[in-house]
């Protein structure tokens, strides 16, 4: 694999220390989750690379845009990423896990995403790196709803992205913390293919969901006007 950073139009990412690759999951997230109510504060969770964060810096006016990761070499790449963006000013990468993030933070956030290690097989592999950045027993969701229910302000906003087959289970797991599902959309690869990926968005309010649909490609590398339309501001070729 390519070790040169993966150029976007108005940053570049460097992932060669990260376990988990630059993947459309990041991308969905970042371009997806909204920012209309002008967040002043933003907290990516499991940031990798920075992804996400930078998305939404480039986004968004938010003055304060924090990420939190584990994992030693991801939490040093996602610093350089941050520093070397032309938002580096309003970026800040914590080496922490969400316990401790918590328990040490007092500020709330306008906004939370999070695109959570999720994949919940029984085996592992060789590479305890990339187990860490893949298993869902790295961050529970129970863990990552309850904490979220904690660090969002009373009028924010929390945007994830998890497996659709996870989805009534998550948005049953967020009710008993009062995080109501306001939006989804459901994510597959081809009209053919059966839905993969859903991205949800919760807040403290309850009201009517707005449900969607999103496919990726018609075929191979031929892209939607729906995915083109999301992610054109970031993709050098869209």
């Amino acid at each position: 694999m390519s070790t040169k950073p993966f150029a976007f139009k108005k940053f570049s990412v460097s992932q060669d220390q990260c376990a988990m690759k630059i993947g459309t999951d990041g991308v969905l997230l970042g371009a997806w989750a909204s920012t209309k109510n002008n967040p002043f504060a933003v907290l990516d969770i499991g940031a990798g690379t920075g992804i996400v964060a930078l998305m939404l810096a480039q986004r968004s006016h938010a003055e304060v845009i924090d990420a939190i990761e584990i994992d030693d070499n991801a939490y040093e790449q996602c610093v350089d990423n941050f520093e070397t963006s032309p938002w580096g000013d309003r970026l800040f990468c914590y080496h922490a896990g969400l316990d401790e993030f918590v328990d040490e933070v007092e500020d709330t956030y306008d906004l939370i995403v999070s695109n959570p290690p999720f994949y919940a097989e029984d085996y592992k592999t060789e590479n305890l790196q990339r187990d860490k950045a893949r298993f869902q027993d790295a961050l529970p969701f129970n863990h990552l709803i309850e904490s979220v229910s904690k660090l969002l302000e009373p009028k924010g906003v929390f945007a994830v992205i998890i497996p659709y087959k996870e989805k009534e289970k998550f948005i049953n797991m967020a009710l008993n913390y009062k995080l109501h599902p306001n939006k989804i959309l459901d994510v597959k690869g081809t009209p053919t293919s059966g839905f993969k990926r859903s991205l949800l968005e919760f807040s403290f309010s309850e009201s009517e969901i707005q449900t969607n649909t999103l496919t990726i490609e018609i075929e191979r590398h031929k892209y939607t006007k729906d995915y083109i339309a999301l992610t054109k501001d970031f993709y050098l070729k869209m």
